[in-house]
């Protein structure tokens, strides 16, 4: 078995003249929660579909819990998905929807697997509840929780949290991390505060091609970068490239000092060193931040 979860290789997917994914490479390891970036358009949906199976590539290798998922019925009881458009046929109530699904999917105990998902995401009151009658939100957890079901070894989640209100987001947020370790998660959101806060690593996708992939500390930058807000007093940057594996040390704006340091130096020591020099130059901090920003990265990628 291999320890990747996904292994995309040269991928590329035609609609006829128009090419939405271009030579796309990237691996996703098993366990993690890895997150799928970009702007509209970017590729984003058509690499999930891919992913899920939906689609199939026109050119290069994919691989999905070690099967080709363009082989029929191979990702049945690996892959769990959420599409970002998924909708809930009308004229059921929500258990039967669920324990239904949960027999098509050939689960041994489908009643029970389907209380187990919509306890998951909070949502067991609504078991005598009417498709149609429920609320946005309430439809994508349900949504949600038949991708949950059966606890498949593969999540792939597009917009999970999309159009909830913050308390429910965090929710969701919550059942994704609690899935890491356990379970592979790949997780397609516009927000990027989410996936900086879930995600152990990322690929960022821009018409159709790949940005940039890596873990979540090489695309923020928190191994070799902080920042320090400060509160008053003057920094001189010249005087802390002088500092033992410092750098460059630059201010942006008037109250945001970014330091960066050699790759092998213990980020510990360079900020307290850092901080000791501020302080005793009569320099007043409010905090310290590691890294950049995953949107600040994004931007600059886009």
């Amino acid at each position: 078995m291999s320890d990747l979860a996904i292994e995309l290789f040269g991928i590329t997917k035609r609609f006829g003249p128009k090419v939405a994914v271009n030579g796309v490479s990237f691996s996703v390891p098993r366990g993690a929660v890895y997150g799928l970036i970009g702007p509209n358009g970017a590729g984003k949906t058509t690499t999930f579909s891919m992913m899920c199976g939906y689609l199939y590539p026109s050119e290069g290798t994919l691989t999905v819990m070690d099967v080709d998922p363009s082989t029929p019925g191979a990702l049945k009881g690996r892959v769990g998905a959420l599409p970002q458009d998924a909708v809930l046929p009308p004229g059921w109530e929500v258990g039967a929807l669920l324990t239904y699904w949960a027999k098509l999917s050939g689960l041994a105990t489908p009643e029970n697997e389907a209380r187990e998902a919509l306890d998951q995401v909070g949502l067991l009151d609504a078991w005598k509840v009417q498709t149609q009658a429920l609320s946005h939100g309430m439809a994508k957890r349900t949504a949600m929780a038949q991708a949950l079901m059966g606890r498949p070894p593969l999540v792939l989640l597009d917009e999970p949290t999309a159009g909830l209100d913050p308390r429910i987001a965090a929710q969701v947020r919550q059942v994704i991390k609690d899935m890491k370790g356990r379970q592979t998660v790949v997780v397609s959101s516009h927000n990027l505060q989410e996936l900086e806060e879930l995600c152990d690593a990322a690929a960022i996708l821009d018409k159709g091609t790949l940005a940039q992939a890596g873990s979540m500390s090489e695309l923020t930058g928190q191994g070799a970068e902080f920042r320090v807000q400060i509160a008053s007093g003057t920094v001189i940057p010249p005087e802390l490239t002088t500092l033992p594996d410092v750098t460059d040390a630059r201010m942006e704006g008037e109250s945001i000092l970014v330091v960066r340091f050699g790759g092998q130096a213990k980020p510990e020591q360079v900020i307290s060193r850092v901080v000791a020099h501020l302080l005793q130059s009569g320099v007043l901090i409010l905090g310290v931040s590691r890294g950049r920003r995953l949107e600040d990265r994004v931007l600059q990628l886009l």
